[in-house]
């Protein structure tokens, strides 16, 4: 873990409530997929944990849905804005077993961290399918982005509104993956894991305290005993899953 100030380049809206942040300043220890940066605002106590949507050269890609008054205060900060950051956090994604024809399983904002994990996959020959869960189409986000990294994408909406009508479980019917990336809430990720047969990573939503296991506040149970989800995680295997 190490702090870091960053400096925003950009924060632009991609729905009415989900935001891209970029900033610049020193990306070393984000450029694993599916670690999360602690960003600190000012006048409040407890940092805001952001997964790393992309990390290239010294620019660092947020993305965050305004859910409260730490990212509502985020959305309006301007480029310019120095940021204080606790980066290599988490233990992110590994690539070593996903096999030629993975699939990445996003749900809402749990669709961030799986673009810098395509990216890393399709440097690799990999053929990864991204499949894509929103509650309705103007929720969409980031869809174009994965297929210019030359993935397929599937996205599945609840009301139908655009792609397939229903949750991600639906666009995984009747197909076969080598291996399963997913990110997203729990309900979504024991439905991942009850419908698919392969192996697979799966990244955990827990609030957090501190964000780099001190605090013990994110703490859950697996088969090979207690984890803190923001320092042993968030990425469990499904073999060590506890439901």
């Amino acid at each position: 873990m190490e702090q870091k100030i960053f400096t925003v380049t950009e924060n632009l809206p991609l729905t009415a409530a989900v935001y891209r942040m970029r900033l610049r300043g020193d990306t070393t220890d984000v450029q694993c997929p599916g670690r999360f940066v602690n960003l600190r605002i000012d006048g409040l106590y407890l940092r805001r944990p952001l997964s790393v949507c992309d990390a290239e050269g010294d620019c660092l890609t947020l993305i965050y849905k305004t859910v409260g008054e730490g990212t509502e205060r985020m959305s309006r900060m301007a480029p310019g804005t120095r940021l204080d950051l606790l980066t290599g956090l988490g233990n992110g994604y590994t690539t070593e077993k996903s096999g030629p024809t993975p699939c990445l399983v996003g749900g809402g904002v749990g669709v961030p961290p799986l673009y810098l994990l395509c990216r890393r996959l399709r440097a690799e020959g990999k053929r990864p399918t991204v499949v894509l869960g929103f509650g309705r189409a103007d929720e969409v986000f980031y869809a174009q982005e994965f297929r210019a990294l030359g993935a397929e994408v599937v996205v599945t909406t609840a009301d139908g509104s655009c792609g397939i009508r229903g949750f991600v479980t639906a666009a995984l019917e009747g197909r076969t993956f080598s291996y399963i990336y997913a990110c997203g809430p729990e309900p979504m990720l024991r439905a991942v894991y009850e419908q698919t047969a392969c192996g697979g990573q799966y990244s955990f939503e827990e609030r957090m305290g501190c964000g780099f296991g001190a605090c013990m506040g994110c703490t859950c149970r697996t088969k090979y005993g207690n984890k803190r989800i923001c320092r042993d995680g968030p990425v469990l295997e499904k073999e060590e899953i506890v439901w």
